[in-house]
């Protein structure tokens, strides 16, 4: 159902102003009339910051703009290894985005947040929640009140998605898992969110990765389920099967080989066209459009 883009990869370290390893696992969002991408950057010392490219139509002439604010801080507990994987929604009763990210703390990884209105200033919010916590995003409109937050702990090994609570973005619970893992599956090994929730009139469509380990290493492909719309702890529907896997050379060969891993999408509602933009071997960043009509059918058949 997904088709990629002719021109992939859109950026790769060949675009960048500076020596860098990779580049990938971008948040999107639209703000004045251009496509904006956080994207993850990796420094030779393995350490990740967030650089800021745009684009008027989405695909071509990305400016990248490399903001001082948007690097990590080594004094800081919170992200003294870099900071990774932004997820991108707006909240329209604060007008502001919301990004959810990855920091990495000496406590291990952790959920950020930090929020604005123009991403040119950007605060920061602090730790959400303890560690190990990965591959989270903020809905963009509060449920019974409260917000929700989809994430990826690790609890006694176990990698499932859940789904947690909270009534001022410092104080979460009311936990519950969403996703879980299938043992022999191909998303059995862990499972973690894709791109920000994304409402249709159906419910909310989450793309979501599932990873399954083989004899020469992880395997990271891409699964779809569908929340129910006021009660978002309800799983509607799930993909028995992967609908988007690693296929193309830039997508088998990398950093990190075999990897697939979508974190940002605009939905054009009035098109029915949904287009992801994912890391591609942790190396360069990627592009695939699909039909939500398509993805919505496909769901409902599950």
């Amino acid at each position: 159902m997904f088709k990629r883009y002719k021109g992939n990869p859109i950026l790769s370290p060949k675009n960048w102003p500076y020596k860098i390893s990779g580049v990938f696992n971008p948040g999107v969002a639209l703000y004045k009339n251009k496509t904006i991408l956080l994207a993850r950057v990796e420094d030779l010392k393995g350490f990740s910051c967030f650089c800021i490219a745009n684009s008027t139509d989405g695909f071509t002439g990305w400016e990248i703009i490399s903001n001082p604010e948007l690097t990590y801080n080594c004094n800081n507990q919170e992200e003294m290894w870099g900071i990774e994987d932004p997820r991108i929604v707006y909240i329209k009763e604060m007008g502001k985005f919301a990004i959810s990210y990855v920091s990495f703390s000496r406590g291990g990884p952790v959920v950020s947040l930090m929020l604005t209105s123009d991403f040119n200033s950007f605060e920061r919010q602090g730790v959400l929640l303890p560690p190990e916590d990965k591959d989270a995003s903020l809905f963009p409109r509060r449920f019974n009140g409260l917000y929700a937050l989809i994430h990826r702990p690790i609890v006694r090994g176990e990698a499932h998605i859940w789904i947690s609570f909270s009534p001022d973005l410092k104080y979460w619970g009311d936990n519950k898992i969403l996703i879980p893992t299938r043992p022999g599956w191909w998303d059995c090994h862990h499972v973690g969110l894709g791109t920000q929730p994304i409402e249709t009139d159906e419910g909310w469509l989450i793309i979501y990765h599932g990873a399954r380990m083989t004899a020469s290493g992880a395997v990271y492909r891409v699964g779809l389920a569908l929340l129910d719309l006021e009660e978002p702890w309800k799983l509607i529907k799930r993909s028995d099967e992967w609908v988007f896997g690693p296929e193309e050379q830039y997508e088998l060969v990398g950093i990190s080989d075999a990897v697939v891993f979508p974190t940002g999408a605009i939905y054009k509602k009035q098109e029915d066209r949904l287009i992801i933009y994912y890391g591609s071997a942790d190396y360069s960043i990627c592009i695939a459009e699909a039909k939500m009509s398509d993805l919505i059918d496909y769901l409902m058949k599950c």
